[in-house]
């Protein structure tokens, strides 16, 4: 059995996780402090609830499982920018208060995104090819573009396609190519066209729906997922992170997935990790958000 890693990002300078508790999260994403539910933050709080609402801009206040209202404590806009960099990446992101309690970015990704980063660079001899699915607002596909590869984005709902696109446009860059299209239909076809892919992330949800209806619950697809995703990897030079964020999902099923499949499809990573990822929060509270795996062909 591999050791299990733990990823967390070094590298934001405009997000802070300040606290975490009582099924809620502190955050400052730039200028603004939001307070957000957070169904895995079980224990108390370090702060105290008067210093959060204090502190915070806005809170999101749920109406049912999956939707609610933002209540304003501070003035502040709907849509504000928040600024990413790595070495010499430098990508935006146009934040704003949704009905889903989510604001157009997962800051525990940033780890992932410096990984692709690196591993773009590393590709030899043509321009590196990197698919991004599940793709939400597109961080990893800008990270991907930032290290200059030719990126395909897919998700399944225009809106936040629309969304990743604005991010593009704000990061100064171009040509990602976007499909708004259920991400199984999509990587079928691409098999029975013939295409590969040096870098692949799939970040999947835990249910879902594509733009005709179609169905998606991780524990039911994930496997046939997986047997498709891997035969689009290129066979000399590849990465691959499967990342999923579904609660009492184990990194070890993570492990199951790709190295069953792997030898099938005759890759050989010269890496193959699984672990958690985590924010920490300014007073030293450690926050799960999601288990991963990751397979490269690069020492």
């Amino acid at each position: 059995m591999k050791p299990i890693q733990l990823y967390t990002p070094e590298n934001w300078k405009h997000y802070e996780l300040i606290d975490c508790g009582g099924f809620e999260k502190l955050e400052r994403f730039g200028e603004y402090i939001t307070i957000r539910p957070e169904p895995q933050a079980i224990w108390d709080k370090q702060l105290s609830n008067e210093d959060w609402i204090k502190r915070a801009h806005v809170k999101f206040i749920g109406t049912s499982s999956n939707s609610g209202r933002w209540e304003k404590l501070k003035k502040m806009p709907d849509n504000w920018p928040l600024e990413y960099r790595y070495k010499q990446m430098k990508i935006q992101f146009n934040l704003a208060l949704t009905g889903f309690k989510h604001v157009g970015v997962f800051p525990e990704q940033a780890a992932n995104w410096d990984y692709i980063y690196d591993n773009i660079r590393k590709i030899k001899g043509e321009q590196a090819r990197f698919l991004n699915l599940f793709a939400y607002t597109g961080g990893a596909s800008l990270a991907a573009k930032a290290a200059g590869a030719d990126v395909v984005h897919v998700d399944a709902i225009k809106q936040v396609v629309s969304w990743a696109n604005r991010n593009m446009e704000s990061s100064h860059l171009k040509d990602i190519r976007w499909v708004v299209e259920d991400a199984m239909k999509f990587v079928k076809r691409e098999i029975k066209r013939g295409k590969s892919y040096h870098g692949i992330i799939l970040d999947p949800p835990a249910f879902g729906h594509g733009p005709n209806g179609e169905s998606w619950k991780l524990e039911k697809n994930i496997n046939e997922m997986m047997k498709d995703v891997l035969q689009l990897l290129d066979k000399k030079q590849f990465f691959l992170i499967l990342n999923t964020y579904s609660l009492g999902f184990s990194s070890l099923i993570i492990e199951n997935l790709l190295k069953d499949e792997l030898e099938k499809n005759k890759l050989r990573p010269t890496r193959f990790e699984i672990g958690e990822l985590y924010l920490k929060s300014s007073h030293q509270n450690i926050l799960p958000l999601g288990v991963l795996g990751r397979i490269d062909s690069f020492s």
